[in-house]
């Protein structure tokens, strides 16, 4: 049996496929999810799973470089957001129009994690990085500033 926390055996494999700068969203229940993406369906009643199990178990398999989130998320679900920057501190964060979102960065996701969380603006943008510790090691290679930083961060 696999050692860790994350059991769902689809979404180990989508973390798996994830590539440097690759898109993955978790949304709530009522995402508009495009016909043709990769759906990785969590949701089972009205928050089950939540979004804060969910991002929390990710957070423990899922090396994220850039999580962004809806503008309206400030104002409108402050709680939300301060969880979200809590399980994703290393990460840079950004804000995107919620429009944009269910729009053209849905249609940009390589996979989309639904859960059954009833949040409003309760979807989270997770772009898959690397860890600058293992990818910048070997003698010789030099990292850029953004990676140099970063591992002094770690």
């Amino acid at each position: 049996m696999k050692r860790g926390a994350l059991l769902n055996s689809e979404l180990n494999h989508a973390i798996a496929s994830m590539g440097h700068g690759d898109l993955m969203i978790v949304c709530d229940a009522g995402f508009p999810i495009p016909k043709d993406a990769w759906r990785v369906d969590l949701a089972l009643a009205k928050d089950l799973p939540d979004l804060k199990t969910v991002l929390s178990l990710i957070a423990q398999e899922f090396i994220t470089e850039k999580v962004a989130y809806a503008d309206d998320l400030t104002e409108h679900n402050p709680l939300l957001l301060e969880t979200v920057r809590s399980l994703f501190a290393e990460a840079d964060h950004e804000f995107v129009s919620h429009d944009t979102i269910l729009s053209e960065m849905a249609a940009k996701a390589k996979v989309i994690v639904r859960t059954g969380a009833f949040d409003p603006w309760g979807n989270v943008l997770l772009y898959s990085g690397v860890d600058p510790k293992q990818w910048f090691n070997k003698p010789g290679v030099k990292p850029t500033d953004y990676y140099a930083e970063k591992m002094k961060k770690a």
